[in-house]
């Protein structure tokens, strides 16, 4: 029971200082200690006590979250020898559009993670039982207003990009952020007493459907640089800023602290309303 405790402890802090690390414009650092955050969570996960089954399906998911932080960490320190690097001319401009479509697809590929750890954490919440509660129908509503409004925020996009081109792109975190609000949905049925697990899965919803928003202007972007129609005078280039311009980073904080607090949430809720069912 100390050994969960102090994990839990010991990721509670490995997520503020990653949030810290993010404010002050430190994008290794706060890699480096939200990698730190969810291992120390999984092993949390672990050690505490609750139903098997939720138990080793949310550390499933978060295993799967670790592994995609490690790669963005990975592709960060790549990254890092490209610092303020632009090209200019036609052929510059075929091997730069052929750059972004590389980092693109690491995005997807990232974002493919994410949809399976969200996957891993809502069989833990649909193995967690039914009590019948009447605040359920509240979180299917919340649940129901994310996905209008991750509907409206897609349509969007029908008239300007091919929706097929999109959709074979961005559809891993599209489905990251259904699952999630499916796993919201029925989460306040299955709910531990502090309503931490609904919490945790609204977060993890906002998460997903920033993971998807950023993914397809990232694609709109390099769809609309690399149509022959357009581009014939323009210059275009990729950069990857490791300095620290608009210091302090407000906004890549909160999306940081949004995404930890969620996977964290969901995860000590998850448990508690396992044992609260055992209990009763």
């Amino acid at each position: 029971m100390r050994l969960s405790f102090g994990l839990l402890v010991a990721s509670v802090a490995a997520g503020l200082l990653s949030v810290a690390a993010a404010l002050l414009a430190m994008p290794a650092s706060s890699l480096q200690f939200g990698l730190a955050m969810l291992l120390a969570l999984l092993g949390h996960v672990l050690a505490s006590r609750g139903g098997r089954r939720v138990r080793w399906a949310v550390a499933a998911g978060i295993g799967l979250l670790a592994v995609v932080a490690a790669m963005r960490l990975f592709w960060y320190q790549e990254q890092v020898d490209e610092t303020g690097w632009l090209a200019y001319g036609t052929g510059a401009k075929a091997a730069l559009l052929a750059r972004w479509r590389e980092l693109i697809d690491r995005e997807r590929l990232a974002a493919l993670g994410l949809a399976l750890g969200v996957l891993g954490l809502a069989a833990g919440v649909l193995a967690l039982p039914a009590r019948g509660r009447r605040q359920g129908v509240a979180t299917a509503v919340l649940a129901l207003l994310f996905f209008a409004w991750l509907g409206l925020s897609f349509a969007r996009e029908f008239g300007r990009y091919p929706l097929l081109d999109l959709l074979g792109t961005v559809w891993p975190a599209l489905l990251a952020a259904l699952v999630a609000m499916g796993a919201l949905a029925l989460s306040g049925w299955r709910a531990d007493r502090r309503w931490l697990l609904p919490v945790g899965l609204v977060l993890l919803s906002l998460g997903a459907v920033n993971a998807y928003a950023d993914l397809a202007a990232a694609w709109s972007g390099w769809w609309v640089m690399s149509r022959p129609a357009d581009g014939a005078f323009l210059q275009v280039g990729v950069a990857v800023s490791t300095s620290s311009q608009d210091f302090p980073q407000l906004s890549q904080a909160v999306e940081v602290a949004v995404a930890l607090a969620g996977v964290q949430l969901v995860a000590v809720g998850a448990l508690r309303s396992s044992r609260e069912a055992g209990a009763s």
